[in-house]
């Protein structure tokens, strides 16, 4: 009997394992769960559709693969562009970051008591399968760039909401403040998950999809 592909089904049995333990992503054992599952999952690259995997020439993209329904967690695909990075900014709750692809550097900031934010710390290079958290608690502000010139990066990562509409904050330097803003996302589409038709088509009499 031959067996359809099922591209999708790292991302899909992610989505599952996550939304089993959303309730308890708050926890300290919780996010070592997600860590470990998020770690599961970059340690293969052969399931990212390549619509979710397209650079733009000018901004790095932030594609939704997955938002939960209660908007416990978000699953993101940022694909930066050689040489592209982000602006300071915060998060405003948990965030966990997996290198698939490429390499990016990562500084984090701390704000003060003034309104200023500063480097804290030395830079830190994520490469395939690397996991990195930031959080409120932790760490939450920092700048992310591509660490690579020449060629594409991209990383995944899961957040403790529905992260395109979070309002958030940037730092600008040259301005010394600090300004609010909302990500979005790069696409107005998402995978498709749950279309397993051609599997179970296959899984019929004689086999055949």
């Amino acid at each position: 009997m031959t067996t359809p592909d099922d591209t999708l089904a790292p991302l899909r049995d992610y989505v599952a394992h996550m939304t089993r333990i959303a309730d308890t992503l708050g926890t300290p054992a919780g996010l070592e769960q997600a860590r470990a599952l998020l770690a599961q999952l970059v340690a293969r690259d052969d399931w990212l559709p390549e619509a979710f995997a397209q650079p733009h020439p000018q901004f790095y993209q932030q594609y939704l693969l997955h938002g939960d329904p209660l908007e416990r967690f978000s699953v993101v695909s940022f694909v930066w562009g050689p040489g592209q990075r982000t602006p300071i900014h915060d998060h405003c709750t948990w965030g966990l970051i997996g290198m698939l692809r490429g390499a990016e550097r990562g500084q984090r900031y701390t704000a003060a008591a003034d309104g200023s934010v500063h480097p804290d710390g030395e830079a830190a290079l994520l490469e395939p399968g690397d996991i990195e958290l930031v959080s409120p608690a932790t760490g939450d502000w920092h700048v992310v760039e591509n660490a690579y010139a020449d060629r594409v990066s991209i990383s995944i990562h899961v957040y403790g909401g529905n992260i395109g509409a979070i309002a958030r904050h940037v730092y600008d330097p040259a301005a010394g403040v600090i300004k609010p803003f909302v990500s979005g996302y790069s696409a107005p589409v998402s995978p498709n998950l749950w279309d397993r038709s051609a599997q179970v088509r296959a899984t019929l009499a004689g086999g055949k999809a």
